[in-house]
């Protein structure tokens, strides 16, 4: 993969290169950035450069051996790590490792370098089950990289969410991180930088990616979705630096689509004080799995924010859809001053509870119904 397909962030892209031709390259990098900015493409067009023999001041060749094989993800330099799930039927005993599903990730990296967690879980067919990075990899990545590297200098680790390790798993690697074998290069790229162990982070060089700025995204949609100008312009501004949230938009059987319904049904009938519609409300949102129901959650607090920021007539204030926007315009009223605290509050006690493994179905009746009496707050 070569910076050339890396949607935007020019100033990331050259501040990596400028690191190789100032031979200042660390052993390990954190790749911390919000979802849609980037990171893993970047990470992966960055190994592709270090990887390639051929490459110039500002990218790999694309043609090389090397890039030959690193368009199908199969160079023997290039390793990764990444959470996955114990399939049923699977032996308590077996030590599961990225290799496990290394043809599916294959498959979604042929795909595209821009996916969420939940597409990955859906590759792995994991149901209602939560993936990790497990002791299993930390072994299997002790082993790999005392190897000499057979294509060249560099062996490159991409760690894809090392927030997702184990502790058994993070405090082998933190070893290997202290003690890194000649010539590794360990790329780690991270959505929740809080969750690792400190004496990780402080053995990596941070590095920060920016949201896609808006007009990068604008003129991606165009040259690259064939978008018309007017259509690519609200998309990019409602997408909020993320391309895939642009991708979503496009999709009109996307999640997100899901999740404004859910968010319609649970506003309208909790204003209206049905608690038996709410009630059914909360047994289908029971039946997601939880990073699902997590990220839904998510999208209800943004809704919250556009629909509280709606009442302000200020439409540079806002980042919405036309179908978001459509409901706002009747609803914003009813996320008011006297309850948007409350009502964010409550989200993000529902989010903190399904993080913790709580009974899902109680944790969104006691939402809906709490919604009842929040909604009912007046000025």
């Amino acid at each position: 993969m070569k910076f050339e397909e890396v949607i935007g962030q020019e100033e990331v892209k050259e501040r990596l290169l400028q690191m190789v031709r100032n031979n200042m390259l660390p052993h390990a990098m954190l790749f911390c950035g919000p979802q849609g900015s980037g990171k893993m493409a970047l990470a992966l067009a960055f190994a592709s450069y270090l990887l390639c023999k051929n490459h110039d001041d500002h990218d790999s060749c694309g043609v090389c051996n090397q890039c030959g094989m690193l368009s199908k993800w199969g160079h023997p330099d290039l390793h990764f790590s990444y959470p996955v799930i114990r399939p049923k039927g699977t032996s308590s005993a077996h030590q599961m490792t990225s290799d496990d599903f290394s043809k599916e990730w294959q498959k979604m990296l042929a795909e595209g370098p821009y996916f969420t967690m939940d597409r990955w879980l859906k590759e792995m067919k994991a149901e209602n089950q939560q993936a990790q990075i497990g002791v299993g990899d930390s072994n299997d990545l002790i082993r790999k990289l005392s190897f000499k590297a057979s294509q060249g200098y560099f062996k490159v680790c991409v760690v894809w969410l090392p927030e997702r390790m184990n502790d058994e798993c993070a405090n082998k690697l933190l070893k290997l991180l202290e003690e890194p074998p000649k010539g590794t290069v360990f790329i780690m790229v991270c959505e929740e930088s809080e969750k690792l162990l400190e004496t990780i982070k402080s053995r990596t060089q941070r590095i920060d990616i920016p949201p896609i700025k808006r007009e990068t995204i604008e003129r991606a949609l165009v040259e690259r979705r064939g978008i018309d100008a007017h259509a690519a312009r609200r998309v990019s501004r409602a997408a909020n630096g993320s391309w895939l949230n642009a991708l979503e938009e496009l999709d009109a059987s996307s999640e997100k689509r899901q999740f404004l319904d859910m968010y319609m049904i649970l506003m309208r009938n909790a204003y209206a004080g049905d608690i038996r519609e709410l009630k059914k409300w909360s047994e289908t949102a029971y039946a997601y799995g939880r990073e699902k129901q997590k990220r839904m959650l998510i999208y209800f607090l943004h809704l919250v924010r556009e629909n509280f920021m709606y009442n302000f007539r200020e439409s540079e204030l806002n980042y919405m859809t036309l179908e978001e926007e459509d409901f706002a315009r009747n609803f914003a009223p009813f996320i008011n001053e006297a309850n948007v605290v409350e009502i964010s509050r409550l989200m993000n006690l529902a989010i903190r509870d399904i993080g913790q493994n709580a009974y899902a179905k109680i944790v969104f009746f006691d939402l809906a119904v709490q919604m009842v009496i929040k909604l009912r707050m007046e000025n």
